[in-house]
């Protein structure tokens, strides 16, 4: 049975974290799970707002936010599961973020570093078009935190539900308010599946794609 990589977008740091538990809670391994978050000071304003930079962040910028991607540093998270295993990950593009699972080995692998796009690469290697690549960028960018989960097909709907009800952002409302704003960047939703794509959930919902042959298992 062919594999599902969901994805979604989360405006708080806390939203994301509450649906990881809960989807550890409904069995999902944390092996099967990755979050990258944006908590800097610096996000920018009004479309997706970052939380306080955790202890640590100045330190992870410091030592070079644009190189092709530092591996996972300082473990900030507390407890069992991927929370655990929190750390500071420098993204191209992106700087310093709080990240954790599978997706940090796709951004930071061999292949994968600046001219890839760091995230974006990450993302386009689990299916995702390069359009909806380059909108969830812009959403951890802007301060927003991404969860991205491997699932088999039969468990994808599940996934979907626990993601939506812990408040996933409809990320194509959201890219049409940045679009006004001047973002002249990449676009999210169902209207077109990429090749390879087992299609999209209505718009508004998490982003679903076959999971690709040969993509790193983490």
């Amino acid at each position: 049975m062919a594999a599902r990589a969901v994805t979604a977008l989360f405006d708080r740091y806390e939203a994301a974290a509450a649906a990881i538990e809960r989807l550890e809670a409904a069995g999902i391994p944390h092996a099967d799970i990755s979050i990258v978050g944006n908590r800097s000071e610096d996000a920018p304003e009004g479309s997706a707002p970052g939380t306080t930079a955790p202890a640590g962040q100045a330190e992870a910028s410091a030592a070079g936010s644009t190189g092709a991607g530092a591996t996972v540093g300082t473990v900030l998270g507390g407890g069992a599961g991927l929370l655990a295993g929190l750390g500071l990950l420098a993204i191209p593009g992106l700087g310093p973020v709080v990240a954790a699972g599978w997706l940090v080995s796709a951004v930071t692998g061999a292949g994968v570093g600046a001219a890839a796009g760091g995230l974006i690469g990450g993302l386009t290697g689990t299916g995702l078009s390069e359009g909806e690549a380059r909108t969830y960028a812009e959403g951890v960018r802007r301060g927003g935190t991404l969860v991205t989960v491997r699932v088999d097909a039969d468990r994808a709907d599940r996934v979907l539900e626990i993601l939506d009800a812990a408040g996933s952002i409809d990320l194509d409302e959201r890219a049409e308010n940045w679009r006004a704003q001047g973002w002249t960047g990449g676009t999210a939703g169902p209207a077109v599946a990429s090749e390879g794509a087992a299609g999209r959930s209505e718009a508004g919902r998490p982003a679903v794609t076959i999971w690709p042959t040969g993509t790193p298992e983490g």
